[in-house]
């Protein structure tokens, strides 16, 4: 799915249409008043007063006549420059139009506006030459948003839309939304009983029987491969003291996230990161130079306060586990590191068949710990790494970490859709904050650099992420049930299913036999819908040929095997993951 803030001509075309989504709410509701409508990676939307009348998505429609309406009139868009003076004088009445002038800079004397016909806007632009070119849009959608994002503020109403320059892409574009509603993960997760939310415990998800074993299938497939690329896997508490996340920085920088607990001792923080507790386990025993890199890999359980409006499935949660790892190394050894790093993300990736992008990461302008001039050494080495494996890059600035600059790994799914999941971050700072330490080589004590990296970046939102790409289809090696074995009729062929599926689940496959009293087509819907990969119908044929008859799922034909033949098969395809 296309972003549209990254097509300029797409993000001009949008910003027009939120104008023209405008000037139709205005001669519908000639009360109301407009804060901001900026262009977003979805389209455009727009917050607007209408002071005690609430748009529903059934008014969409006629919001939307009124649109086509202005966009037929075929008014010239027009741009016109006022003094700061001018500008408070033409929006005197309007308290949001007011507010934008008195927060602009002090030295930002010219005002541009623009008109179309007898509607008229506080913009910066561009904008497009006529309202004639808006034609091919569509609103998707209202919300309630907070003037400023401030619960303490008035309650304003957003209404979301996307612009397209021809029908063929708006079609393709709203059929796409379509397509990613069916395989929404809070959808799929519900029909496919994998996990559960309650209101006794919001963000926290509740794993259920499936679920849970989806989850060990991913841990295991990743502990598996860090120990085979020389990390020691640890584990670190769950709480600690305020004093150490004093001496991280985070109770400084995140302490607003964090969840606080007062006891007899003292004052302790749910760990909302993994860093400080690594660091504590490097701390335990002196390093030597030969020792380095030194890799702890950690599937660490972290909590963070987020707002309860922002709570979303799995993608934003209050609990989750982040696949961390900290490197402890040597500055001449980052780039070597990281490339190391790059291959091991590069088998990950592939596995789920999820192709990425790389953003470099640079200082916030504010909040930061540290020297400017360690930053930049930072930023340097991660920007040599990634040139000398010849992988691309683009940057992102203002977006590092507080105590360092990152890579960030954009991921994008089967729909096309772009997700935030790796990141290795590279850290001088933290390691001097602890008095982190090693033996160099002429016998003096020096201080290591720290690499930061997940891969998935949380399991729970990989997780919503693989079952949103697959649609819920998993890869055989993956699913939670590989095969239901399905009696065609229960009490003549039962005692067959039975004993294939014990045989089935000695050989190590996920396996459940559906004999129910039920017809033979409801248990095949049934097996369809928990989206299970293999069905094994057993029949008159198979219970007398001692052969298994197999259908994939969304797949018409059926194909009939030797049960030897069958389970060399399927064995080789759980290895190779489907790879091959």
């Amino acid at each position: 799915m296309i972003n549209i803030k990254e097509n300029e001509q797409l993000s001009i075309l949008n910003h027009s249409c939120a104008h023209v989504l405008a000037q139709a709410v205005k001669n519908l509701y000639p009360q109301a008043k407009f804060w901001v409508g900026p262009v977003i990676s979805e389209g455009f939307y727009y917050d607007i007063d209408i002071n005690g009348v609430t748009i529903t998505e059934e008014d969409l429609p006629k919001i939307e006549k009124e649109m086509k309406k202005i966009s037929k009139d075929g008014k010239k868009i027009v741009r016109r420059e006022l003094s700061k003076q001018e500008a408070y004088e033409m929006f005197a009445d309007d308290p949001y139009k007011i507010d934008l002038l008195d927060n602009m800079a002090e030295n930002e004397n010219v005002i541009s506006c623009y008109s179309q016909g007898d509607f008229i806007d506080l913009c910066r632009g561009p904008h497009v030459d006529n309202v004639k070119m808006i034609k091919h849009f569509k609103l998707l959608k209202t919300s309630g948003a907070y003037w400023k994002g401030d619960a303490n503020n008035k309650m304003l109403q957003r209404i979301y839309g996307i612009c397209f320059e021809t029908q063929e892409e708006l079609d393709h574009h709203l059929d796409m939304i379509e397509e990613a509603k069916k395989r929404d993960h809070r959808k799929l997760g519900k029909e496919m009983d994998l996990f559960m939310l309650s209101d006794f415990g919001p963000g926290l998800p509740f794993w259920l029987p499936d679920g849970f074993a989806l989850r060990r299938i991913l841990e295991d497939f990743w502990l598996d491969l860090h120990r085979e690329n020389d990390y020691f896997v640890i584990d670190t508490p769950i709480m600690l003291s305020q004093k150490l996340w004093e001496t991280s920085g985070h109770w400084e920088h995140y302490k607003e996230d964090m969840f606080i607990i007062e006891a007899d001792e003292g004052t302790y923080a749910i760990k909302p990161m993994n860093c400080p507790g690594a660091i504590l386990v490097y701390n335990n025993t002196l390093h030597s130079y030969r020792e380095l890199p030194l890799r702890y890999a950690e599937l660490g359980h972290v909590h963070r306060n987020e707002a309860s409006g922002a709570l979303t499935g799995l993608f934003r949660v209050r609990g989750f586990t982040q696949d961390d790892a900290h490197i402890m190394l040597m500055e001449s050894q980052i780039e070597e590191e990281v490339a190391r790093i790059l291959d091991i993300y590069d088998q990950i990736y592939s596995v789920f068949g999820l192709n990425y992008a790389i953003e470099l990461s640079t200082r916030p302008e504010e909040g930061f710990i540290g020297e400017i001039e360690v930053w930049d050494k930072a930023e340097k080495a991660l920007e040599k790494a990634c040139l000398k494996t010849g992988r691309q890059f683009k940057i992102n600035p203002g977006d590092g970490a507080f105590y360092g600059p990152k890579l960030d790994f954009k991921l994008t799914d089967s729909l096309g859709r772009i997700w935030q999941c790796g990141t290795v971050q590279l850290d001088m700072q933290l390691p001097g904050r602890f008095n982190c330490q090693y033996v160099a080589e002429d016998g003096s004590k020096k201080t290591p650099v720290m690499i930061h990296r997940a891969c998935f970046g949380s399991l729970e939102r990989f997780i919503g992420i693989i079952l949103e790409n697959y649609a819920g289809v998993f890869p055989l090696w993956l699913a939670p049930k590989q095969f239901t074995v399905i009696p065609v009729n229960p009490l003549v062929h039962g005692q067959y299913a039975k004993k294939l599926t014990e045989k089935l689940t000695a050989e190590g496959f996920r396996v459940i036999c559906d004999d129910r009293n039920e017809k033979l087509g409801y248990r095949i819907r049934e097996a369809q819908i928990k989206k299970n990969p293999i069905q094994i119908v057993i029949g008159d044929a198979e219970l007398e040929n001692k052969t298994v008859t197999i259908r994939r799922h969304g797949d018409k034909k059926s194909v009939t095997l030797s049960l030897e033949q069958f389970i060399k098969d399927m064995k080789h395809e759980i290895q190779t993951k489907g790879l091959e």
